[in-house]
């Protein structure tokens, strides 16, 4: 199976609450299932491309799922220069907010 692209797995808000769950301890699908209103199936389907995305491996045994977060670095490199982005565009808003203040 090709790999997933780490941000297209990030992309569904159920397997982001998986990776959350998953930070807590490994954990089986049936456990994991029953946090959400999707069925076995559908989760299974979810862990898969988690699993292509490199972010969980699982066990052998029993089926158990767990977090390798080293792709989210990956992601948080990327992140990064969006977040020095962000505090500049903040920084220029609170000059212009002063300037405003002191008219």
């Amino acid at each position: 199976m090709p790999e997933i692209d780490v941000f297209a797995a990030l992309a569904n808000p159920i397997r982001r609450e998986i990776l959350v769950q998953l930070r807590r301890g490994p954990r089986g699908v049936t456990e994991l299932a029953r946090r959400f209103e999707v069925g076995r199936p559908a989760v299974s389907e979810h862990l898969q491309i988690l699993r292509r995305a490199r972010l969980v491996q699982d066990e052998a045994r029993g089926r158990y799922y767990h977090l390798d977060p080293r792709p989210l670095g990956e992601v948080g490199e990327w992140l990064f220069a969006f977040e020095r982005y962000l505090e500049d565009r903040m920084l220029a808003l609170e000059r212009v907010l002063d300037e405003e203040e002191k008219r």
